[in-house]
């Protein structure tokens, strides 16, 4: 694992949902603390649900800082997803309460920040303080699926988080897009009836 260096603050950066064909593409930035390390950081996708959700409320009570920051559906059929998800990660770093020196960035791309950036592919994986953004922007983004589910339940989002699951896609084929659907996105617009 890489290790921040604590002369200088460091945020790690991550989103969730750029695949689902549903929701908002949610990314979190979160600076931790060197003198309150946090056990088990790791790829928020190689934890459980219940980790996750364990960990998520640790990273907010320990870190020096955390932000989350989202495009919405509009945005995203508007801008096109990974223009939405470089907004929603500028959100978050820009909504962090502390000013990082530079930005850690899971992934090949960086959004253009006010501090120095650095890509790192497999970051989520490999260095702690990008895992602690995938696993808030991860958590959130579930907690705004099952919100959904309850607002919209034909289509299965608690389960699904509004990816293209056989159950999904059949739900849309049979009710069409809800509000909450990218419309952007083949499977969707294929099956929109007009509304």
């Amino acid at each position: 694992m890489l290790t921040v260096q604590a002369v200088r603050l460091v945020a790690g950066v991550d989103e969730a949902g750029r695949g689902p064909l549903a929701g908002p593409v949610v990314a979190a930035a979160v600076i931790l603390d060197p003198a309150r390390p946090i056990a088990g950081l790791r790829d928020s996708k190689l934890l459980s649900a219940a980790a996750r959700e364990r960990l998520a409320i640790d990273i907010r009570a320990q870190a020096l800082a955390w932000a989350i920051g989202e495009a919405d559906v509009a945005e995203i059929d508007a801008l096109n997803i990974l223009q939405a998800t470089m907004l929603a990660m500028q959100r978050a770093v820009a909504r962090l309460g502390v000013a990082p020196g530079e930005a850690w960035v899971d992934g090949n791309r960086c959004p253009e920040l006010a501090c120095a950036t650095r890509a790192i592919v497999k970051g989520d994986r490999d260095v702690a303080v990008i895992s602690a953004a995938s696993i808030l922007a991860k958590t959130v983004r579930d907690a705004l699926l099952i919100g959904l589910d309850r607002e919209y339940p034909d289509y299965g989002f608690a389960q699904n988080k509004g990816y293209g699951t056989p159950d999904h896609l059949a739900a849309l084929a049979r009710h069409g897009p809800c509000p909450a659907h990218r419309r952007s996105f083949a499977p969707v617009a294929q099956s929109d009836f007009g509304f």
